[in-house]
């Protein structure tokens, strides 16, 4: 075998392990959603206990992601994977044999910590198995598996808890995460970042920074904005928050190290990341109710019917990745911004008690191509923006903020739907949705402008290796 086909395999199985691997972490942010009412039936508990099954991996994920990308550069990529990997599959199969509510929440919390930790590291190994001119491509079908797996969660959980049982929601991670520890095993390379101790201090600020502000964010809705808990977390989060910066711009080998947010690239990607993720978390979260509550749809036939949306990326996504190779990703992942943004006002002008399905359809198939659009670009900037040492941190850091987005997109546009309308009619969740997707486009719109602040790249730096000991090269605008 020529050392070219052994390179083109290994590629092919860590886009295979890290594309599944991702897959089964961000399907479980939002697969519990629709089999909340047969848990309930199942193993009892109050609206609180249910809502905290799904916010219970929201924390522990959010808020560890930056730790266990730390993890892997210091210890050993490959080898905290493989541990992020059998924790959460070993917590899949908790949570589907959990015969309470307490339990299923505590498997649920430990699922989050096994996905903190796998999740980054998925890109950061896969871009070291992957040719530098052709991770455009790789990061295509990577984001787009990711972005099925964060749209599809409801479908896909209302599906099985139709038609089989809402245990099958967990127990499906566990035949995947059997198969894919010895794969992992056999087929990826082992990586390591700077080699720089393990930053303690920072890592305890930034994990209670943002374990404060998430648990504000997943709270707020349920428990009131005004709660005691909830205003504590969220001036108590922000607080370690700011002491984190501070602290990291001093320190001799911070976490995140602050330097990286000079880069427009990384900032404008990581800014982009977070308002993406905000206007899209709020909006599936609304709309799948939508087509159920007030549309009629069972759990599948919603799911179905946003498959335009939720199913484009598998199409839209392989082609921006090499459209990224071609011309950079700048380009591409601000015109899926705006085409998202686009969609989502469109669905705002037409959502109504009775509304048709083909009156729907173009504003979804418009969201989708966005969508599948920012997902594989994105990845590509991210990754480009920083050295290659620093790359499990700089994913950590992305991810982080692609979950806070995301809690935080849910808490806003609950709140607007609950002060602009509610569940007591048709009209009325008409009436607050319609607000909520006007804020959702404009959030992502100005997603889209952030992504407009990330400098272009001439054609030979976007397929130009970056050093694994040389700083990235700062990219200037080109003229014209």
């Amino acid at each position: 075998m020529s050392q070219q086909t052994a390179r083109r395999g290994g590629t092919v199985w860590a886009l295979v392990i890290t594309s599944v691997a991702g897959f089964m972490a961000a399907l479980d942010n939002l697969v519990v959603t629709t089999a909340l009412p047969s848990i309930r039936k199942d193993l009892g508990g109050a609206l609180g206990d249910l809502e905290w099954t799904v916010s219970a991996y929201t924390l522990t994920f959010a808020v560890l992601l930056m730790f266990g990308a730390a993890l892997g550069d210091r210890f050993g990529r490959r080898r905290l994977f493989l541990a992020g990997l059998t924790v959460f599959t070993g917590a899949s199969a908790a949570a589907a044999m959990a015969t309470g509510i307490d339990s299923l929440i505590a498997a649920r919390a430990v699922q989050g910590v096994g996905a903190a930790v796998m999740m980054p590291l998925t890109l950061t190994l896969l871009t070291a198995a992957v040719p530098a001119a052709k991770r455009g491509m790789a990061y295509g079908i990577w984001g787009a598996v990711n972005g099925l797996a964060v749209a599809s969660g409801p479908l896909i959980g209302g599906s099985l808890t139709e038609h089989v049982s809402w245990h099958w929601i967990f127990w499906l991670n566990v035949p995947l995460g059997l198969a894919l520890l010895p794969l992992a095993r056999l087929r990826l390379a082992e990586s390591h970042g700077t080699g720089a101790p393990l930053d303690v201090p920072g890592t305890l600020l930034a994990s209670g920074g943002l374990f404060g502000i998430v648990y504000g964010l997943v709270r707020g809705p349920a428990d009131g904005w005004t709660a005691t808990l909830v205003l504590t977390g969220l001036f108590a989060g922000t607080a370690l928050l700011t002491a984190f910066v501070g602290y990291s711009l001093r320190a001799k080998n911070p976490m995140l190290p602050m330097r990286l947010f000079r880069s427009r690239a990384f900032s404008g990607i990581n800014a982009a990341s977070l308002l993406m993720f905000l206007g899209m978390f709020g909006s599936i979260f609304l709309l799948s109710q939508f087509m159920q509550g007030v549309l009629g749809y069972s759990p599948t036939e919603a799911g179905l019917r946003m498959l335009p949306w939720t199913g484009m990326p598998m199409l839209a996504a392989p082609i921006a990745g090499i459209l990224s190779d071609r011309i950079g990703g700048r380009p591409v992942v601000a015109t899926g911004l705006f085409l998202q943004a686009v969609g989502l006002g469109w669905m705002a002008s037409v959502v109504a008690p009775g509304v048709s399905y083909t009156a729907q359809l173009p504003a979804l198939i418009i969201s989708g191509i966005g969508m599948g659009l920012y997902f594989a670009p994105a990845a590509n900037l991210v990754m480009s923006s920083v050295r290659a040492k620093e790359q499990g941190i700089a994913s950590g850091a992305n991810n982080a903020l692609r979950e806070v987005g995301g809690a935080l997109g849910i808490a806003i546009m609950s709140s607007i739907f609950s002060a602009q309308g509610g569940y007591e009619s048709a009209q009325t969740f008409v009436d607050g949705l319609q607000p909520a997707l006007v804020t959702g486009s404009v959030v992502v719109a100005l997603a889209g402008v952030a992504a407009l602040m990330i400098p272009r790249r001439r054609a030979t730096e976007a397929t130009t290796p970056t050093p694994t000991d040389e700083p990235t090269p700062t990219l200037e605008p080109v003229a014209g």
